[in-house]
């Protein structure tokens, strides 16, 4: 019963082996006399002797009953409970009969007992899935399917006679596991979500062999001696084909795609099948073949919500948005229609409303589009209150269009419904993040790492926020009393806040060795510590996973440049400046590099251009464009220079000072130019003498 529900049914048979087998209650004229109540005069002296014994066995099974029974009852309960106190949602695609009139309906469910019959009798055309239009609806009295159902039943009542009127236990053992095992997906008490499942005829099998060897025993006892090896042959064929028919079934199992192939050679006309060859494909990233299967589906079952769901979602895999977005958008519109007074989660699977979030995480794409895109998670929210995906994917869209008070309130209304799930928390403190409370937000992280401690997303973001609180204790001690009991506190504080940090960085690492984001803050951790090796080592797998991580590579360099080693850290400047042309920060770490290290003045200065044609009020690059001009020589230039920086900041002595300093030379030279002219005017007259 823990893996299906048709189990509880063996109690059943429990009770009828107690009564039939143990107790051997089994005589016809007994039951009608204890059903009747019919005395002396009705019945001879034996059949009141049976009468008797038969009352005083059933009385000793009373006990055994009644605990069967109260288990039974337990089980159920049990099984609602997990289930909800609800029968799940199916839809007219796993079982067309169920949404069918009398009398097709009622016809089909009878023709389904007979093909789970023959299924039995000669397992020859297995398939994994029957749903869908794999079995036709028998729609009218005249289907010729219908003859083979009033011989189905005229045969199983000619069991059930031969069973209890004649009294034989093993025929009555037999029929009973074949029989109550199945009811529950008879559709007789509440429609099934298949049509016909082949896994349901498990334990009615065990009854099918008991009667076939019953059978061929008792032909076996009544044949001629000369037809015993015939009788004994037949059986040894019938079990060498069914060992065959096990033997390369096996194969059909080997994988998904095997399995469902199979399941398309039987019946073409299930849709479902084609779904499952296309699901296996795109597990294996062949989306264009699978995106053959799933428009076959299509084809076949043209109202299949499913089936446009996965036709969509192939073309978003193959980056082909248009064609995903009007597959998208043809399974929304065979959505069923909302009734006034009727509950949309009662008529519409839930699988299906992920067309909902499929077609508006497309549409987000587009920024301009992020209105759309809420209004479509707005709408699956109103079809399914209690729909936990729908609330974290709109609160990211809100996020994005800077409604971080919205997003907030979102995820608290899907904390609601789900208060263990991590990656609602560690979205609240994403919105805390961003509204600039990182306490806060450093609550609901841990509180995500609580349920789930490998939620990788919350060790990293967690780790983030304890290195800035670190640094920021860091910058407040710093202006603090060195002295003070508070100060030693705050440090205790800030080094535990460190190694916590590293301590879940390197975590995160256990299970993602390929975050880039893990391996560069270790190493901005590291620069904190003063451990420049490790930093640097960090730093380099960083940039070795992401070759245009720009944080990365920026402080790589500087780095390398700080501990002296200024030309190792050009390479990496230069990798930063090809993918991001517009770092200025690396621009005056690689243009200073080329003045101090390199002497290229030329190649210095085509970085302090390119800052100035990045940010013309950038005061750093046009000094240091000045620093090149009077290095090499150029005073006049280096003057000019000079006073646009001051132009740009007035009140920066540094440059103030480094005008003067030009001014001056400027000075010098003209003198010492003029004395040399007047020296040669001198020399000139001392000549004419």
């Amino acid at each position: 019963m823990l893996c299906k529900e048709q189990g509880i049914t063996v109690v059943g048979i429990c009770l009828i082996y107690d009564l039939c087998v143990v107790n051997k209650v089994k005589s016809p004229t007994v039951y009608m006399n204890l059903l009747t109540g019919s005395g002396p005069s009705h019945v001879g002296s034996k059949a009141l002797h049976l009468a008797a014994v038969s009352c005083g066995r059933t009385r000793s099974i009373f006990p055994r009953t009644a605990v069967l029974t109260m288990s039974t009852l337990a089980l159920l309960g049990a099984r609602m409970y997990v289930m909800g106190s609800q029968l799940p949602v199916f839809t007219r695609f796993d079982n067309p009969a169920s949404a069918s009139s009398f009398p097709s309906r009622h016809l089909t469910y009878n023709y389904l007992a007979v093909l789970n019959a023959w299924l039995l009798t000669f397992p020859s055309s297995l398939c994994c899935d029957w749903t869908m239009g794999t079995v036709a609806l028998v729609e009218s009295m005249s289907d010729p399917r219908n003859l083979a159902t009033l011989l189905f039943f005229f045969l199983a009542f000619r069991f059930v006679w031969a069973a209890f009127f004649q009294g034989d236990p093993v025929i009555i053992m037999a029929f009973s596991w074949m029989v109550l095992p199945f009811l529950p997906a008879s559709n007789l008490f509440f429609p099934v979500g298949f049509v016909v499942a082949e896994r349901v005829l498990y334990i009615p099998s065990m009854g099918f062999c008991i009667m076939v060897a019953y059978g061929w025993s008792k032909l076996a006892g009544y044949t001629k001696p000369s037809w015993t090896k015939a009788v004994h042959l037949g059986f040894l064929l019938l079990f060498v084909f069914h060992g065959l028919k096990t033997y390369t079934r096996n194969f059909d199992w080997e994988s998904e795609q095997a399995i469902f192939s199979a399941g398309l050679r039987v019946n073409q006309r299930n849709a479902k099948l084609f779904n499952n060859v296309g699901h296996a494909l795109e597990s294996q990233a062949q989306y264009t073949e699978a995106l053959e299967y799933f428009l076959q589906a299509v084809k076949v079952q043209d109202d299949d919500i499913g089936a446009h769901i996965n036709v969509g979602r192939t073309y978003n895999n193959l980056g082909r948005f248009k064609e995903a977005e009007e597959a998208y958008l043809k399974a929304k519109s065979l959505l069923p229609r909302a009734k006034p007074g009727e509950s949309y989660q009662a008529r519409i699977a839930p699988n299906h409303l992920n067309v909902f979030l499929n077609l508006a995480n497309l549409i987000a794409r587009n920024e301009t589009r992020l209105g759309e895109a809420d209004a479509l998670y707005r709408q699956a929210i109103s079809m399914r209150a209690d729909y936990t995906q729908a609330y974290i994917n709109r609160g990211d869209i809100l996020i994005k269009m800077n409604r971080t008070k919205e997003a907030q309130e979102v995820y608290e209304k899907a904390l609601f419904y789900d208060r263990n799930n991590p990656d609602i928390y560690y979205n609240l403190g994403v919105v805390l993040l961003e509204q600039g409370k990182p306490s806060q937000a450093l609550a609901y992280l841990e509180r995500a790492l609580e349920l789930e401690p490998d939620h990788q997303a919350s060790l990293l973001n967690s780790a983030i926020v304890l290195q800035e609180m670190a640094a920021n204790d860091k910058g407040h001690q710093d202006n603090a009393e060195s002295d003070s009991s508070q100060s030693e506190v705050n440090v205790e504080v800030t080094q535990w806040r460190r190694r916590e940090a590293t301590k879940r960085l390197k975590h995160l690492l256990q299970l993602d060795p390929i975050n880039e984001r893990a391996l560069f803050n270790l190493g901005m951790l590291a620069m904190d510590n003063g451990d420049m090796p490790s930093a640097e080592h960090y730093f380099k797998g960083s940039v070795l996973l992401k070759p245009n991580f720009r944080s990365a590579l920026f402080n790589l360099a500087l780095l390398l440049s700080d501990t002296g080693r200024p030309l190792e850290a050009v390479p990496f400047l230069k990798q930063l400046v090809h993918h991001h042309q517009d770092h200025i920060k690396g621009l005056i770490l690689l243009g200073d590099i080329y003045i101090n290290s390199m002497k290229d003045l030329e190649a210095a200065e085509g970085c302090y251009i390119r800052i100035l044609e990045l940010d013309p009020m950038n005061v750093q690059g046009q000094h240091n464009l000045c620093v090149v001009y009077v290095e090499r020589g150029d005073l006049s230039a280096a003057e000019k220079c000079l006073q646009q920086a001051h132009r740009l900041a007035p009140h920066e002595d540094y440059i103030v000072r480094h005008l003067n300093i030009v001014q001056t030379r400027i000075a010098k030279l003209i003198a010492a130019q003029q004395k040399k002219q007047q020296q040669k005017k001198i020399d000139k007259k001392d000549q004419h003498l």
